[in-house]
C-alpha cells in the first residue's frame, strides 16, 4: 500500500477504519470506512465521534464517494476525509474540492504530477464546500 499523501497537519490515524455496519453496531470505533453505494448519512448523527472517515472509490469513474464528502463537510464534519482505491492524479483537486484532506491511492502518485494538476487551474466552475467563488460569480457578482 502507498503511504498516504496528506492535506493535513494533525497526526496520521493508525487505526483501522471499520465497515459502516460495524461502526453503527459499537461504541468505541473512531475510523469508519464506507464503500460505495453506502449512505453516508448514517453518520450524520455520529459525527462527533469520529476521527477518521475513509471513503472508498472502487474505481476511477465511480463517483459516488464526491457525493459523501460533500455530506459530510456540509453537515460540520471536521475531522480527516480520506479517499482510497483507484484514486487518480487528475481526481485529487476535485476531491479537495468537495472536502476530501487526504489520499490513500492504490498506485503511487508523482507528487510534482500531483502539484500541477492541483495548480492547473485558476478559476472554477461550480461552488463546493472549499468555498471558492464560482467564475461566474466573480464576472456576476
Amino acid at each position: 500500500m502507498v503511504d498516504p499523501i496528506r492535506f493535513r497537519d494533525d497526526d496520521i490515524r493508525e487505526e483501522p477504519a471499520v465497515s459502516l455496519d460495524a461502526f453503527l453496531d459499537q461504541s468505541n470505533a473512531t475510523a469508519v470506512r464506507i464503500e460505495a453505494g453506502e449512505d453516508a448519512r448514517l453518520l450524520l448523527p455520529l459525527l462527533d465521534r469520529l476521527a477518521l472517515i475513509e471513503v472508498d472509490f472502487p474505481v476511477f469513474g465511480d463517483g459516488r464517494g464526491y457525493s459523501a464528502a460533500q455530506i459530510l463537510r456540509e453537515n460540520g464534519y471536521t475531522g480527516e476525509l480520506r479517499a482510497s482505491g483507484d484514486v487518480l492524479v487528475d481526481q485529487i483537486a476535485y476531491m479537495r474540492r468537495c472536502g476530501f484532506d487526504a489520499f490513500a491511492p492504490d498506485a503511487p502518485i508523482d507528487p510534482k504530477v500531483m502539484d500541477e494538476a492541483m495548480n492547473r487551474y485558476e478559476n472554477v466552475y461550480q461552488g463546493t464546500t472549499d468555498k471558492r467563488q464560482p467564475i461566474w460569480k466573480h464576472r456576476y457578482g
